[in-house]
């Protein structure tokens, strides 16, 4: 049955078709399942570079004498 999902065709060059080829075939996966996976991985690392930007932003302007206690959040 075919797939219903969206499909991207890729060019790449030949060491990095290589290098993927021989993970696909180390992991006994097909050359699209490790593709798949390696995009879900560069995305998630590129949100983790993202969310840690904004929080170093926060760590430099945070104001402890602004901030609230636990018993005025809690209270």
């Amino acid at each position: 049955m075919p797939s219903t999902n969206p499909r991207i065709n890729v060019v790449c060059e030949k060491p990095l078709y290589a290098a993927i080829a021989e993970i696909a075939e180390r992991d006994g996966a097909s050359l699209s399942s490790v593709v798949h996976d390696l995009l879900l991985e560069s995305l998630e690392l590129r949100e983790d570079i993202a969310l840690s930007r904004i929080a170093d932003k926060r760590a430099t302007e945070f104001d402890r004498s602004a901030a609230l206690t636990a018993d005025q959040v809690f209270d």
